[in-house]
């Protein structure tokens, strides 16, 4: 039971075993899924923040109970490293813009978000290829996409700032 648990936490209730890019498809789902508790639920930017760092605490045990017999030491089904990644420049960007705003600008916003965070996820430059080189456990799972997703925030503020 525990196992069947873990497993689904650490598949995102199974988007990892598709067999065609399962973390873009995870990626995009986290999107959505924030879209939707953000801007249809109203959910507080600060609670999904606390939470989304509970979640992150939580995957590294989950990833490391996971992959323990694993020779392959980030396997394709393990996407919850792409749900904390995607998540913390889309809970930042709330918590930076906690007031109302057209759907519209927040679109067009999520969908930058989401292709930058591939595009970092993907390319691993410095530092987001050293985590998931040098460490070959659930901390190297999770962190290089959490870099990944820390870039994108930088390349939002930076927009921000300049425009």
């Amino acid at each position: 039971m525990i196992n069947k648990i873990n497993f689904l936490f650490v598949t995102l209730f199974g988007i990892g075993k598709i067999k065609k890019i399962p973390g873009s498809i995870a990626s995009l789902v986290t999107v959505l899924f924030l879209f939707f508790l953000f801007h249809v639920l109203n959910f507080s930017p600060n609670i999904v923040l606390l939470l989304l760092i509970i979640i992150f605490f939580i995957a590294l045990y989950a990833v490391n109970f996971f992959i323990k017999n694993l020779t392959q030491k980030d396997p394709k089904e393990v996407v919850i490293d792409e749900f904390i990644g995607q998540s913390i420049p889309v809970c930042l960007y709330e918590v930076a813009h906690n007031v109302p705003k057209e759907t519209d600008q927040v679109l067009k916003f999520y969908f930058i978000m989401f292709v930058l965070f591939r595009i970092f996820d993907i390319t691993k430059p410095f530092p987001v290829n050293y985590y998931d080189k040098k460490f070959k456990n659930s901390f190297g799972v999770i962190m290089d996409d959490v870099c990944a997703g820390l870039y994108v925030v930088s390349i939002l503020v930076l927009y921000m700032i300049l425009a």
